[in-house]
């Protein structure tokens, strides 16, 4: 079978840049070596690259997980212009064809399941899908963006704009404009480009999988730390349109801190979070499928998994009638009618509930421990 047609242009940048991040900074390094001022612009310019991809060609454009006004969609697409991935409307076409063939080797764009160097970097070196360069039939809700529309059109004259005019004037400004390029600008674009690629290939094959086995996307913490919160990815799949990743205050999601931040300004608003009860029942649902696979092939398994049905289903039952007093609660709460016989008597029952429930995750999690050992 014919090999597709190599993009002499996608490969020449990866050889190019990777040879200057690679061989010319550190000759630069050790002969003029680099200042605060450059190592301090470097390492901004990889968060603010970097979170223009996460927070604006992903969780803004892609999957439309909150709304921002113009000014954040400005600062998004110069941003995404520099780090280099093409347009918002191709990266947010391409993505958009992933989630919903995700694995899918035929249609999949960056399939983890053609292997790590592929979904890394192999799917962008040839035209396997010649037909992605010019059908962007899935995002016509982003044709209507002006802002996407004008960052498209004008594209490589705001990405050299972007990549060599920022770094080269900053560098002026401190008096040394060859460095600043190299560091601020190449090697901090070689760095953002592979820490995005680690989303499509590690964080598909590195990681846990606490909510869904139906695609290879994993969890991941320490992934999470360097890709600006994607390394979650796991969750991502199963509820993508959730504006947040790391759902948890602790986990590492400054995509999500930025995006909350400027929603108390009012730059963004209509930050879409994903009931917590689907949340609840996906991570419930896959430790009762591993529970089963485990015991699946002791002699009494048919008295264990009789147990374990038993007690998911009570569990469930039970969650289902905890969330919907929360949500009951919370309709009173908005209507400031907490304070009357209804809201007081809902009030206590919802505290029941809670504490119910509690103890039932508490004996879950003790059943399905038992249950491993079984095995």
């Amino acid at each position: 079978m014919k090999k597709p047609r190599l993009i002499v242009l996608n490969l020449m940048v990866f050889i190019i840049t990777g040879a200057i991040a690679l061989i010319g900074v550190p000759i630069e390094g050790v002969l003029n070596g680099f200042d605060s001022v450059e190592l301090f612009t470097t390492v901004f310019l990889i968060y603010f690259s970097g979170m223009s991809i996460t927070a604006g060609y992903h969780r803004l454009w892609s999957h439309k997980s909150y709304e921002a006004n113009s000014i954040v969609k400005f600062v998004f697409a110069v941003g995404g212009a520099m780090a280099l991935q093409n347009s918002i409307l191709h990266w947010s076409s391409d993505h958009r064809v992933h989630h919903k063939h995700v694995d899918d080797n035929d249609v999949d764009p960056y399939s983890a399941k053609r292997g790590f160097w592929f979904s890394h970097i192999g799917w962008m070196l040839r035209e396997y899908q010649p037909h992605r360069y010019s059908d962007y039939s899935n995002v016509k809700d982003l044709k209507r963006d002006k802002i996407v529309m004008w960052q498209h059109n004008y594209y490589l004259p705001i990405m050299l704009f972007a990549n060599f005019g920022i770094t080269g004037f900053i560098g002026w400004l401190n008096g040394d404009v060859l460095g600043m390029i190299l560091i601020a600008g190449v090697l901090r674009l070689v760095v953002v480009h592979h820490v995005t690629f680690f989303i499509n290939s590690l964080a598909h094959i590195w990681g846990r999988q606490p909510y869904t086995d139906k695609n290879t996307a994993r969890d991941n913490d320490i992934l999470a730390f360097f890709t600006f919160g994607e390394g979650y990815h796991n969750f991502h799949h199963i509820f993508e349109y959730d504006y947040r990743n790391g759902i948890k205050w602790w986990q590492w999601d400054p995509t999500k801190w930025l995006i909350r931040g400027l929603s108390y300004i009012g730059f963004t608003k209509n930050l879409r979070k994903c009931p917590e009860e689907r949340i609840e029942k996906a991570k419930l649902e896959m430790q009762f499928l591993r529970a089963k696979a485990k015991i699946a092939k002791v002699p009494n398994k048919d008295v264990l998994i009789a147990r374990l049905h038993e007690e998911y289903d009570e569990l469930a039952a039970k969650m289902t009638e905890f969330y919907n007093a929360k949500k009951s609660l919370m309709d009173l709460k908005r209507k400031a009618l907490l304070k009357t016989y209804e809201g007081i008597q809902l009030n206590y029952k919802y505290k029941e509930l809670k504490a119910t429930l509690a103890v039932k995750k508490d004996k879950w999690l003790e059943l399905c421990q038992q249950q491993l050992q079984y095995a």
